[in-house]
């Protein structure tokens, strides 16, 4: 087929089933870039990445925000999480049924098995992230989230790798990016995970991107995977009941991780989590997320989120297994009460 129509075709397949952006990733765009940037990793013969978007429900992250609602946030995650994987799934078996053989990338959860530690360095296949802000799908934000000028940073990225080859997309200028440093990701989070002072810079085809240098992935681990959660102020905290300590050092988070993991198995579950094969137990309550959910493109909104967050009191669970948010007071009164057991499961 025509280099351009099979190109427009593939764009208005992803656009038609419920994407809000699709770009077009080459080996050449992608040239220089990291590990994760390599398109044959995937598929030896590859040639180009089509990625593209899904958005997140806003009023879900406004309930999750303000501890009114768990559940919604959690669940609208896991079905744009499946959506974009099984969008992947549609555009690679399309482009196989038309001659050109295609690999889909699942959208999240999926980790190389050949690198040190095997899956537990947690290094994908591929970057959708990566692949989205060359092809220009969004910007980078300061968390090294990509965000974008209606969504903010509350989407979900997906790719498919194939051999045909199609045209690039360009990458957006920064100019135009919504993004003014205000750094509220990183009040947000709890585990410290940006840094505040040094940035990553990657390059690709020749274009460079930055955004705030990631610490240990631990760090995200141990709070947004729910093991602790009360913020080092102590007046607030993600959905996670427990209140171990969060480390100053990157080199400590693992070792607290390790140790939060007997009380993090016999804390009572949600059962709309997410299923996730690293995870003790593998089943993963998204508690965190405040720096995706946090990024609106209106500044003003975006402060209103923070006061949210900071707002929401401090999560407690119930003998029921129920979560829910209390003041700081009420917190360590309930905390207190509890027997010896039952508080080593939420603090040491």
């Amino acid at each position: 087929m025509d280099k351009e129509k099979l190109t427009q075709l593939v764009k208005n397949l992803v656009l038609c089933s419920g994407a809000v952006a699709v770009g077009i990733a080459t080996r050449e765009t992608l040239e220089g870039g990291p590990p994760s940037t390599d398109l044959t990793y995937v598929l030896p013969e590859a040639r180009s990445a089509v990625v593209f978007a899904l958005p997140l429900d806003q009023g879900a992250i406004e309930r999750f925000l303000k501890k009114e609602d768990m559940a919604s946030a959690n669940i609208d995650n896991r079905r744009v999480n499946n959506m974009a994987s099984g969008l992947a799934f549609e555009v690679s078996e399309f482009l196989n049924m038309k001659g050109y053989k295609s690999v889909p990338l699942a959208a999240n959860a999926v980790y190389r098995k050949d690198t040190p530690n095997g899956p537990y360095d947690e290094k994908p296949p591929l970057s959708h992230r990566y692949l989205a802000v060359r092809s220009g799908i969004g910007h980078f934000g300061k968390s090294g989230n990509v965000i974008m000028d209606k969504y903010g940073a509350a989407i979900i990225l997906g790719s498919a790798v194939t051999e045909a080859d199609l045209i690039p997309t360009e990458p957006l200028s920064p100019e135009d990016s919504y993004c003014d440093g205000c750094r509220l990701c990183m009040s947000a989070c709890a585990s410290g995970l940006m840094s505040p002072e040094e940035e990553t810079s990657v390059t690709m085809g020749r274009e460079t991107f930055s955004y705030s240098k990631r610490r240990s992935y631990n760090r995200c681990e141990y709070v947004c995977g729910g093991f602790t959660g009360l913020h080092q102020s102590g007046k607030w905290s993600t959905w996670s009941p427990a209140r171990f300590p969060i480390p100053e050092k990157d080199e400590e988070f693992l070792g607290a991780l390790i140790k939060a993991v007997p009380a993090y198995r016999s804390r009572k579950k949600v059962d709309y989590g997410l299923y996730h094969a690293l995870v003790p137990g593998s089943l993963l309550e998204f508690t965190c997320g405040h720096c995706q959910l946090i990024c609106h493109p209106d500044k003003q909104v975006r402060q209103e989120r923070y006061k949210m967050l900071i707002n929401s009191g401090v999560v407690i669970q119930d003998p029921d297994g129920t979560l829910r948010a209390v003041s700081p007071e009420e917190a360590q009164k309930h905390i207190a009460a509890l027997n010896p057991e039952l508080k080593s499961l939420y603090e040491e």
